[in-house]
C-alpha cells in the first residue's frame, strides 16, 4: 500500500517490470471502475484501472441523464469525465491496452494486454455490458451503415430521415425521445403491447409524435450500400409490413462483456454472481457494475457497487 493521499503517476510498460506487484487490478473505466479507483486510491492502494476503449463506458454515450443525485440533468460524457478526473487525481493509474487474456486464480491476478502483464494482489472486474443483437441476417453487414446501437453517437447523422428504434426499455425509449431533435419521423418497434421503459418516459413516448409498432418485430433490413427499409411482422397476427427507414437503432438490452474471465462464477447469461461485499466465488476476486446479477443497472448503482468492492478489497488486503 501507499500512503494515503500520494499521488502516484502511472508507469509506463517499460517501467512496469520494476514494479513487484499492485494492490489492485481494475478491469473497465465505467462509473464502477471508476469509482473503485477512486476509493481504492483513496484507501492508501497502489491501484490501476484498465480501459481497452474511452473511459465513461456506455454513461458516457448517454446524451441526458436525469437520475443522478446531485443533477437535475447532466450529459453522460461530462459526467464520466469529472468522475474520471477524480479517479486520477486520487492517484489510480488509468492505462487504455486491449486486454488478451485473465488469469484470476491464484494468489497472484494476471491481466495479459497488448502491452505486457500486469500483476496484482486482488482483481475487481467492472468491464460492464454491451449492447445485445438481434441476430437476423444482414444485421452486421449493415451496422455503420444504419444500424446502429448508439443513438446519442450516430442520431444527427439522420437529420431530417426517418428513422426505427427497436426495444421497449429506458434506453429504446430514451433513444427515440433523442431522435425526434433530428429524424423527420421516428417508430418505435417493441415486441410486446406495452413498455417496459419508466412510466415517465413511457408517457413521453406516446405524448411525443413517436410512432410505435406493438407486438411487432423486425424480421429484415435491406438496402443497397446503406439501409433502405426494414420488413416488421406483428407477432400476434404474422401479418408484414415495410418501414422505409435510413437508420435503425438497436436498444433490445445488453450482454456481460465477459470474455477471458473464466473461473468466475456466473448466471445463465453471463453476469457474474457475487455476494453484497462484491466477493465473487474466487479468492480475492470482486465484480461491480453491470457485469454483475443485480436487480438494477444504473449509473448510480454502479458507483455504488464501486465504491463497496473497493472498500471490500481494503478489507481483504489488510
Amino acid at each position: 500500500m501507499r500512503p494515503q493521499g500520494e499521488v502516484r503517476d502511472f508507469l509506463s510498460p517499460a517501467e512496469r517490470k520494476e514494479v513487484n506487484m499492485y494492490d489492485v487490478i481494475i478491469l473497465g473505466a465505467g462509473p464502477a471502475g471508476l469509482t473503485a479507483g477512486i476509493y481504492a486510491a483513496r484507501g492508501g492502494l497502489n491501484a490501476v484501472v484498465v480501459e481497452n476503449r474511452a473511459a465513461g463506458g456506455q454513461a458516457a454515450l448517454t446524451a441526458e441523464i436525469e437520475n443522478y443525485p446531485g443533477f437535475s440533468s447532466v450529459n453522460g460524457f461530462e459526467l464520466t469525465e469529472l468522475m474520471r478526473t477524480q479517479c486520477e487525481n486520487a492517484g489510480a493509474g488509468i492505462v487504455y491496452e486491449t486486454v488478451t487474456a485473465v488469469i484470476p486464480e491464484g494468489d497472484v491476478k494476471r491481466v495479459e494486454t497488448t502491452s505486457g502483464t500486469l500483476e496484482a494482489k486482488t482483481l475487481i472486474v467492472a468491464t460492464g455490458a454491451r449492447p445485445g443483437k438481434l441476430g437476423i441476417a444482414n444485421e452486421d453487414e449493415f451496422t455503420g451503415r444504419g444500424v446502429s446501437y448508439c443513438a446519442t453517437c450516430d442520431g444527427a447523422f439522420f437529420k431530417n430521415k426517418p428513422v426505427a428504434v427497436v426495444g421497449g426499455g429506458n434506453t429504446a425509449a430514451e433513444d427515440a425521445l433523442y431522435l425526434k431533435k433530428f429524424a423527420s419521423e421516428v417508430w418505435l418497434i417493441h415486441r410486446r403491447d406495452a413498455l417496459r421503459a419508466s412510466a415517465v418516459l413511457a408517457d413521453k413516448v406516446c405524448d411525443g409524435g413517436i410512432n410505435v409498432l406493438w407486438n411487432s418485430v423486425v424480421t429484415r433490413i435491406e438496402g443497397d450500400d446503406r439501409l433502405q427499409s426494414v420488413t416488421v411482422r406483428n407477432v400476434k397476427t404474422g401479418e408484414e409490413s415495410t418501414l422505409h427507414v435510413n437508420g435503425l437503432f438497436v436498444a433490445v438490452g445488453q450482454k456481460p462483456s465477459v470474455e477471458f474471465l473464466d473461473g468466475i462464477a456466473a448466471d445463465d447469461k453471463g453476469y457474474i454472481l457475487t455476494d453484497d461485499e462484491m466477493r465473487t466465488n474466487l479468492d480475492g476476486v470482486f465484480a461491480a457494475g453491470d457485469v454483475r446479477k443485480k436487480p438494477l443497472r444504473q449509473v448510480v448503482t454502479a458507483a455504488a457497487d464501486g465504491a463497496v468492492a473497493a472498500e471490500s478489497v481494503i478489507k481483504y488486503l489488510s
